[in-house]
């Protein structure tokens, strides 16, 4: 049974389609749908099921899919001990979808630097969901934006960043005032469904501004190339980093403003403890917020 076939019945489930599966996997939908047909053949049982457009696993699938997560984290650490006696195994890490550009790369550059023999497999996701799996054992730690909930009593998470929020707009409108290039020009609103989103609405409301909004959008990059394509201003996080190649000017708001903190979430207690622990170190190094 190939273990990439597993983890497509795994993407599947997750995703709810396989056009969105495919993306996932970088294959094509029918691809994707050629291994879970290939996966009921050698299982006997229909596993997943066409409901219009979205697709849903059997009874049968939601049997296994907890008993097929295990079997593909557990040939993971296999193979990532037999190339070294020293390994304990794969390190499963989560990270919200806008830090796997910026965010990501210098922790793991840091990490890799005193354990050049770490073996890590990341997933990428929204904050909650990741909380979620490092609850269950899905995955052994998370790089997430606050939790507005109490997370699993075995469980750990502390900040590394804090981005208070900024204006973004054309370099056209430097020196203008924050709360003028609100209310007057076209808003790009960062999706209310995620933290940032809700505490650029709450500033807004707390500040009784009313902006003409153009579009709302879960996507801080996408957000920042509109700005630079001269499509309206926006209210987001400190993101400075994705910007620099991009021609937006960032205008600070008066007073004090609201703060996203991000952090590592992690199980104190699971195998991969100490690793986990080591890398909220270096993001606290390379970002420079502590506790």
């Amino acid at each position: 049974m190939d273990i990439n076939y597993l983890q497509s019945f795994i993407t599947v489930v997750e995703a709810g389609s396989f056009a969105e599966a495919g993306r996932r996997l970088d294959l094509t939908s029918a691809a994707v749908a050629a291994r879970i047909k290939a996966l009921e053949d050698d299982m006997g049982v229909e596993l997943v099921r066409r409901s219009g457009r979205s697709v849903k696993p059997t009874a049968s699938g939601m049997r296994i899919i907890e008993s097929t997560r295990s079997v593909v984290r557990q040939i993971r650490d296999m193979r990532a001990m037999a190339m070294d006696r020293n390994n304990q195994g794969e390190l499963r890490l989560g990270c919200f979808v806008s830090a796997l550009t910026n965010i990501l790369p210098p922790i793991l550059k840091r990490l890799y630097d005193i354990y050049p023999e770490a073996s890590v497999f990341v997933t990428p996701g929204a904050s909650i969901e990741l909380c979620r799996k490092v609850a269950v054992g899905e995955l052994d730690a998370a790089i997430v934006v606050e939790p507005q909930f109490a997370v699993a009593k075995h469980c750990i998470w502390q900040k590394f960043m804090e981005e208070p929020l900024v204006v973004i707009a054309p370099t056209h409108m430097l020196g203008r005032n924050a709360h003028d290039v609100l209310a007057s020009e076209p808003f790009l609103r960062y999706d209310r469904s995620v933290y940032g989103g809700q505490l650029a609405d709450r500033y807004l409301r707390d500040h009784d501004l009313h902006p003409r909004q153009r579009l709302e959008i879960n996507s801080l990059s996408s957000i920042a190339v509109m700005v630079h394509e001269g499509l309206g201003v926006s209210l987001l996080p400190d993101w400075s980093a994705m910007w620099q190649s991009l021609d937006i000017v960032q205008i600070k708001l008066p007073g004090r403003t609201l703060v996203r903190r991000n952090g590592l979430v992690w199980n104190q207690h699971g195998h991969h403890a100490r690793l986990a622990a080591c890398i909220h170190e270096q993001a606290r190094a390379v970002f420079g917020a502590g506790n």
